[in-house]
C-alpha cells in the first residue's frame, strides 16, 4: 500500500513540474507578442503546489522573472520547504512505524 502512494506522490510531482516549466515559456511566450499574461500569483501557486524544480528550470530556461526578488528568492525559498518536507516523509517513512 506505502509503495503505490510513493508512486502516486512521484508521478503527481513529475506532472506538476512539468506543467511548471511549461508555464514559465508559455508566460514568456506571451511576454514577447503582447498577449494576455499568466498572472504572478498563478506562477507563484503552481511552485508552491508542487512544482518548484519546474518553475526554477522554467526561469533559468526561458529567461523569465529573473529580475523579480519575489521570484528570485521565492521560488528557492519555496524549494528548500519542500526538499524540507521530503526529508521528513522520508524519516516517517523509514524510522517511525
Amino acid at each position: 500500500m506505502r509503495t503505490y502512494c510513493i508512486y502516486g506522490i512521484l508521478i503527481y510531482l513529475a506532472a506538476i513540474n512539468v506543467a511548471a516549466f511549461f508555464l514559465y515559456g508559455i508566460d514568456k511566450w506571451k511576454a514577447k507578442r503582447n498577449k494576455w499574461r499568466v498572472t504572478e500569483a498563478r506562477l507563484l501557486w503552481i511552485a508552491v503546489a508542487g512544482g518548484s524544480i519546474g518553475a526554477l528550470l522554467g526561469m533559468k530556461i526561458w529567461h523569465h522573472k529573473t529580475q523579480h526578488a519575489k521570484f528570485r528568492f521565492g521560488l528557492p525559498a519555496i524549494l528548500i520547504l519542500h526538499l524540507a518536507a521530503v526529508l521528513a516523509a522520508l524519516y516517517c517513512y523509514y524510522f517511525v512505524n
